[in-house]
C-alpha cells in the first residue's frame, strides 16, 4: 500500500503540474518534493528513491537547453522536416492573409474567458440607428417579392433607384469618397432586416458590399483607382461585380485557367502595355447589371516586358463593361431567387496595366488579396442573410402555430410542432450569436479566416434545419406559391447560400480544421516556420522552444481533458454566474479534449491528415461548436444576462455540447490507427457519452417564448421588419397576435357550449350569437372571437390564379402564343 501511495502521490503532483500549466522547473520541484515527502511518511524508501532517479533522468536533461537542443531537439528537428508537408504558395499565402481572435483560445484547451467578455459589447451608432429606422424601413415598406421573384425576374425600378440614392451598395466606403462607412455591425444588421422580406433584395445590396470591387479597391486600389470608382461605386453610378468562378475552377481559384500575356498595343494612337486576357466566368452576382467587372486571372509576361519572371500568378484587374471585346453574357436563373447572375466571356480582350487593382506592381498579389477580402465578407453577408431568414423564421412560424388550429387546438400545442417549434427558436439564437460574433470581430479589425468559415457554414446549414421546419409547421400554406406565401421562396432559396462563397462540404471538410489546426495553434506553425529560419543555429533554438513548448502542451490537454471528464467539467476556475458557470466549465473540457485529439491525429498521421478530410470535418465541427457556444455566452452577457433568455441558451447550448461530443466520438471511432483511437476514448470519454440533446421540457419553454409576444422574442426578431404595413403579412400575423392569445380563454368557454349540444345552428356566426343568448360568453367575447377569426382568415388562406397567369410569357426565346398556334 506504502509503494501504490508514494507512487499515487507522485501522479497527482505530476498531473496538477500539467492541469495548471506549470514550468518545468516548477514541475520537477513540486513532484520531487511530493515523493520524498510522502516517500518518506508512507515508509516506502525504495520507491521514492526508485521514483526520483526516475524524475531526475527526466528533468535534468531537459532543463539544460543547450544539451536538450544538441541531443534531443537537433535529431528531432531532422525528422521533422523529412515528414513535414511543405507548404503551397497557395496554402501558405491563405494562412498568413488571416489573424486570429478567440478561436485561437478555444484551440488552447484552456481558454481565457476573460479575453472574450472584455471584448466591447457590439452596438450600433446613432447615425446607423437611424439608418435602420429610416431608409432601411423605407426600403422594406417598399419590396414586394412576390413582384420580384414571380412578375419581373428583377427587383422594380423605383426599388433599384431608393438602393441607389441611399448609398446602400456605399456602406463599407469611407465618408470621404462619399459612401456611409457604417461598422460591419450595422452592415450586418441592414442585410438582415433586408432578408427578411426578400432575399434577392438583400443579395444585391449584399455583393457589393462584401464580395466586390470596392473591398479590393480599399485595401489594395491606387489613389487613382479610388478617386475614380469609390464615389461612384458608393452612389450606385457604377455597379460592381467580381468575376471568379469558371467551368473549371470554383472554389480552387488556384486552377484558374483564365490568363492574360503581357504584350503592347497601339490604344487611339499611342502605343501601351497591357494584357490580353482570354476569359470564361459563370455564376457572377449582378454581372448582367454591371458596369465594371472584377476579373481574375492567371498572368504570363513571355516576352519578359515586366521582369525575369514568365509566370506572374493570380492578378486582378477592374474593367468597364464598355472594354472591346468584354463580353456579358444572358442571365441565369438561380431557384427562383432572380439576384443578378450571369456569364461574362472575353477572348483577347486588351486591357492597359493601370486596370490591375492596385496597379502594375500588385500583379501576381490576385490571391492574397482575394483571401484577405474573401475572409471579411464571407464573416458578413451570408451569415446575415441567413440570421434574417431565421429570425424571420421565428417571428411567422411562432404567430402561425399560435393561431392555426386543428381538433379544436392551436397546433403549437401539438408536441410535435413544438418540437420543430424549438428548433426553430434555439438555432435562430445561436444562429443570431454567431453572425453577431463574425460581425464584431472585423469591427475590432480582425480577418477571421476562421470564424468566417464558421458563420458562413454554420448560418446557411441551421438556415436549411429552419426553413424546413417552417415548412413543415405552415404545411400547405408554405407549399402553395403566391403572394401570400412568405415562406415558399426562402426554402427555394436555401440551396443557392449552402452552394455560393466557397460551397458547403469544402468548407466543413477542408477549411474549418484545416485552417484552423494550423492557424489557432499555439505551436504548430511556429514549428513549421522553424524549418525556414537560415541560420542553422537560430533554426534549431525556434523550433527547440516550439517543440517542448508542444509538448508540454499535449500533455496538459491529455490530463485537462481526462480530468474534466471523470469530473463531469464540476472543477476548475470559470467565468460567468451562477447559472452560466457550468457552460463555461463544460466548453473547458471541450476545448481541452479538441486540442489533445488535433495533436494526437497531426502527428499519428502527419500530412495524410489533409486527405482524411472526414476526420478533419468533424474535428472542425467540435471547433465551431466551441466558437457558436463561446458566442452564445458572449451574447448572454451583453444582453444583460436576461433570465427570459435562458431557455433560447440552454437549448441552444445542450445542442451544441450534444454535437461537439458526438463529432469527437465519431472521430476518434473512425481513428485509422486503433490503439492510439482506444487511448483517446479513455481519456476524453472516460465515462463514455454522458452529454444528452436538449429535453422534451426545455423544448416545451423554447416554443412557448416564440409563440408569444415577450422580450425574449422580440430579441429574437430584433433587426426583422415586423411593421404591419399592406406588404408585410409577417407584421400583420405578428400584431394580431396578442388578439389571439387573448382569445383563447374565450375560445375554451365557447367549444365547451359547443360539445354541451346546446345550439342549434351551424354556423359560426350563429352560434356567437346562440352562445352569448345562453351566457356562455359575453358580448364583447363574441366580438373578439369573431374579429380574431376573421382577422386570421387571411393568414390561413393560400392564393389561387388563373391558368394564364400562370403560364410563362415567353418560352426559350419565342412568345407563348406563337408555340401555341404553332402547336395547333
Amino acid at each position: 500500500m506504502s509503494v501504490i501511495l508514494t507512487l499515487l502521490a507522485a501522479l497527482i503532483a505530476s498531473g496538477a503540474c500539467a492541469y495548471h500549466r506549470t514550468g518545468l522547473r516548477t514541475w520537477a520541484i513540486a513532484t520531487g518534493v511530493t515523493t520524498l515527502v510522502v516517500g518518506l511518511l508512507a515508509g516506502a524508501p525504495v520507491t521514492m528513491v526508485i521514483l526520483l532517479i526516475i524524475e531526475a533522468a527526466i528533468a535534468v536533461p531537459l532543463l539544460m537547453p543547450a544539451f536538450r537542443r544538441r541531443q534531443i531537439s537537433a535529431p528531432l528537428l531532422k525528422i521533422f522536416a523529412k515528414v513535414t508537408p511543405k507548404l503551397s504558395d497557395t496554402e501558405q499565402t491563405a494562412l498568413e492573409a488571416g489573424t486570429v481572435g478567440f478561436e485561437g483560445e478555444l484551440f488552447s484547451g484552456k481558454p481565457d474567458w476573460h479575453q472574450l467578455l472584455s471584448q466591447p459589447k457590439p452596438e450600433l451608432s446613432v447615425e446607423e440607428q437611424a439608418f435602420l429606422d429610416g431608409p432601411v424601413e423605407e426600403l422594406c415598406s417598399m419590396i414586394d417579392d412576390w413582384q420580384i421573384t414571380h412578375e419581373l425576374a428583377d427587383l422594380p425600378p423605383p426599388v433599384w433607384e431608393f438602393i441607389k440614392k441611399n448609398k446602400f451598395f456605399g456602406m463599407i466606403i469611407p465618408k470621404q469618397y462619399g459612401g456611409l462607412q457604417f461598422s460591419a455591425l450595422a452592415h450586418s444588421a441592414v442585410l438582415q432586416k433586408l432578408a427578411t422580406m426578400s432575399a434577392t433584395v438583400a443579395s444585391t445590396v449584399a455583393v457589393p458590399n462584401s464580395l466586390g470591387p470596392a473591398e479590393l479597391l480599399l485595401h489594395y486600389g491606387s489613389e487613382e483607382q479610388k478617386n475614380h470608382y469609390l464615389p461612384r461605386l458608393a452612389v450606385g453610378e457604377e455597379i460592381p461585380c467580381f468575376a471568379l468562378t469558371g467551368p473549371y475552377a470554383g472554389s480552387d481559384a488556384t486552377s484558374l485557367t483564365d490568363y492574360g500575356i503581357v504584350c503592347k498595343q497601339v490604344v487611339d494612337g499611342v502605343e501601351t502595355l497591357g494584357v490580353k486576357l482570354t476569359f470564361d466566368k459563370r455564376y457572377i452576382t449582378l454581372a448582367p447589371v454591371a458596369t465594371v467587372v472584377g476579373l481574375a486571372f492567371r498572368m504570363y509576361d513571355p516576352e519578359h516586358l515586366l521582369g525575369d519572371k514568365e509566370d506572374l500568378g493570380i492578378t486582378l484587374a477592374l474593367l468597364p463593361r464598355s472594354t472591346p471585346g468584354l463580353e456579358i453574357g444572358r442571365r441565369h436563373f438561380p431557384l427562383n431567387i432572380p439576384f443578378q447572375n450571369g456569364p461574362v466571356h472575353g477572348k483577347n480582350v486588351f486591357a492597359p496595366l493601370t486596370t490591375l487593382i492596385g496597379g502594375p506592381h500588385m500583379a501576381g498579389h490576385g490571391w492574397r488579396m482575394l483571401v484577405e477580402c474573401l475572409s471579411v465578407g464571407r464573416a458578413i453577408s451570408l451569415p446575415s442573410n441567413a440570421t434574417g431568414g431565421v429570425r424571420m423564421a421565428v417571428a411567422a412560424t411562432g404567430a402561425y402555430a399560435r393561431m392555426r388550429k386543428q381538433f379544436g387546438l392551436s397546433i403549437a400545442r401539438f408536441e410535435g410542432v413544438e418540437e420543430a417549434l424549438a428548433r426553430i427558436g434555439g438555432l435562430t439564437y445561436a444562429t443570431a450569436a454567431l453572425s453577431r460574433a463574425t460581425a464584431a470581430a472585423v469591427d475590432r479589425g480582425e480577418k477571421p479566416a476562421v470564424p468566417s468559415a464558421i458563420a458562413k457554414y454554420h448560418a446557411t446549414e441551421w438556415g436549411r434545419i429552419i426553413a424546413g421546419d417552417c415548412m413543415d409547421v405552415h404545411g400547405g400554406k408554405g407549399v402553395q406559391l403566391g403572394p401570400k406565401n412568405y415562406a415558399g421562396r426562402a426554402w427555394q432559396g436555401v440551396p443557392i447560400a449552402i452552394t455560393v462563397e466557397g460551397a458547403n462540404i469544402m468548407t466543413r471538410s477542408l477549411m474549418i480544421f484545416g485552417q484552423g489546426a494550423i492557424r489557432c495553434h499555439p505551436y504548430v506553425l511556429k514549428e513549421m516556420q522553424s524549418l525556414s529560419i537560415p541560420d542553422y543555429g537560430d533554426r534549431l533554438k525556434a523550433f527547440d522552444r516550439a517543440l517542448f513548448g508542444h509538448i508540454g502542451f499535449g500533455f496538459s490537454n491529455a490530463v485537462r481533458a481526462f480530468t474534466l471528464g471523470i469530473t463531469g467539467s464540476a472543477i476548475g476556475d470559470a467565468a460567468g454566474d451562477a447559472y452560466t458557470r457550468r457552460y463555461y466549465r463544460k466548453l473547458n473540457r471541450y476545448s481541452a479534449a479538441l486540442a489533445l485529439c488535433a495533436d494526437v491525429f497531426m502527428g499519428v498521421l502527419g500530412g495524410k491528415l489533409k486527405f482524411k478530410e472526414k476526420l478533419s470535418a468533424r474535428l472542425g465541427d467540435v471547433l465551431s461548436y466551441l466558437y457558436i457556444a463561446s458566442a452564445m455566452l458572449k451574447r448572454y452577457e451583453d444582453t444583460g444576462r436576461p433570465e427570459a433568455d435562458r431557455p433560447l441558451l440552454a437549448w441552444a447550448f445542450h445542442e451544441c455540447v450534444w454535437r461537439m461530443q458526438m463529432a469527437l466520438d465519431g472521430a476518434i471511432r473512425n481513428f485509422p490507427v486503433r490503439p492510439v483511437g482506444w487511448l483517446l476514448r479513455v481519456l476524453v470519454f472516460p465515462f463514455g457519452r454522458r452529454e444528452v440533446p436538449p429535453s422534451d421540457r426545455l423544448g416545451r419553454r423554447v416554443a412557448a417564448l416564440i409563440t408569444a409576444p415577450g422580450e425574449a422574442r422580440d430579441r429574437l426578431t430584433e433587426w426583422t421588419y415586423l411593421t404591419p404595413t399592406a406588404n408585410n403579412t409577417v407584421g400583420r400575423m405578428c400584431a394580431l397576435l396578442p388578439e389571439v392569445i387573448a382569445a383563447e380563454p374565450v375560445e375554451r368557454k365557447f367549444q365547451k357550449a359547443q360539445k354541451s349540444g346546446q345550439f342549434v345552428s351551424h354556423g359560426y356566426d350563429a352560434q356567437l350569437l346562440e352562445a352569448v343568448k345562453a351566457g356562455a360568453i359575453t358580448e364583447s367575447e363574441a366580438a373578439l372571437l369573431k374579429r380574431v377569426r376573421d382577422a386570421s382568415f387571411e393568414f390561413i388562406s393560400v392564393d389561387d390564379f388563373d391558368p394564364k397567369e400562370l403560364r410563362a410569357a415567353v418560352v426559350r426565346g419565342e412568345p407563348v402564343a406563337k408555340g401555341l398556334a404553332d402547336a395547333a
